[in-house]
């Protein structure tokens, strides 16, 4: 059974990217030990993944002898789509796995009591680990009412971000290697959004796109209180939305939406205004004193630090934080260093 589900996570996996504010959903069929049809949701507003998986079995009629294996509670509830509840009881599917039940308030044990009414004998909790890993950026959002936050930067040997630089100059300063960039461009194409502060647009300009990984780029959060950053800068002229945080005006241009806030606590409300525009997850690439805000104010799921065997002297230094879950890769020329709460 359990290698089933692994299975059904798999395809799950695929698709990432694609289909947040929903969450990823793999799901297997199962007749007499062997797999007549699979499924997972492959794009936001599409059919879910056990309405691929049914109708990927080529003869129905073994629905009715089969087992479903599904990585969350199937859906109750009308909305893009159809219940996913309805189809399985309408399937006379008889057993159904489901890895993790679903936090929205929406399904929130629903679709199993919607099953089990139907006589289908439904467990969970299998491979429950796994799918509540994968679909971490899904529970986080709904559970803790904001993004899932991803912290990243590069740092020298010796824990410094970036050089000393004069005011002229511009641009960015790398310290990681090319294997290390594409794993980041790899990363931004599996996140909501990217984030940075106002310094790092002057200082950098970067384009905080995915141009080294294919996929889609993430929208662009810009958190520039004072308006510093000029509308010629590169990241307000991709093909994708940037949403800039301020304290002095509200307005909208071709391709970039200037949102004031006016609390006290900007990065409270700017997670807060993410989360209301189902934001699922933000990576967030900006300079040491963004990052050590987050770092401060305990906003953040994961921390990733490409580490280089360069060393600089001085410069920049990198934020600082404690803890203990730390995973180590090598990655080329540079040190991965993960970190998990």
């Amino acid at each position: 059974m359990e290698s089933f589900m692994l299975r059904a996570i798999e395809l799950a996996k695929r698709g990432a990217g694609n289909v947040a504010p929903n969450p990823m959903v793999g799901c297997v069929i199962v007749h007499d030990g062997v797999v007549i049809g699979e499924g997972w949701h492959r794009n936001y507003g599409g059919p879910h993944a056990e309405v691929h998986a049914i109708q990927s079995v080529s003869d129905k009629s073994l629905l009715s002898q089969s087992e479903l294996y599904v990585t969350l509670e199937p859906c109750s509830h009308f909305g893009k789509t159809p219940p996913c509840a309805d189809l399985i009881v309408d399937s006379k599917i008889p057993y159904v796995y489901v890895a993790n039940l679903d936090p929205n308030p929406l399904v929130a044990g629903k679709g199993i009591e919607k099953l089990r009414a139907a006589g289908i004998e439904v467990k969970v909790g299998l491979c429950h680990n796994e799918a509540a890993w994968m679909n971490r950026r899904f529970l986080t959002f709904m559970q803790n009412q904001r993004p899932y936050i991803r912290l990243k930067w590069a740092m020298s040997s010796d824990g410094f971000m970036d050089k000393l630089r004069s005011a002229d100059e511009k641009g960015s300063f790398r310290i990681s290697g090319d294997e290390a960039r594409r794993i980041s461009h790899r990363w931004r194409t599996e996140e909501s959004a990217i984030l940075i502060g106002s310094r790092t647009a002057l200082v950098d300009n970067p384009e905080l796109t995915s141009r080294f990984w294919p996929g889609k780029s993430p929208i662009c959060v810009l958190i520039d209180p004072s308006l510093k950053v000029p509308e010629d800068a590169k990241l307000f002229h991709q093909d994708r939305l940037t949403l800039v945080y301020n304290r002095l005006i509200e307005k909208a241009t071709t391709n970039a939406q200037f949102i004031k806030i006016d609390g006290d606590d900007l990065l409270q409300e700017v997670l807060k205004d993410l989360f209301e525009r189902k934001v699922q997850s933000v990576l967030v690439e900006g300079g040491s004193k963004t990052l050590q805000s987050f770092i401060d104010q305990n906003y953040w799921d994961e921390i990733s630090v490409f580490q280089s065997n360069q060393t600089l002297g001085n410069g920049l230094k990198a934020p600082t934080f404690q803890s203990e879950n730390a995973d180590i890769e090598i990655i080329g020329n540079d040190k991965l260093i993960s970190y998990f709460k």
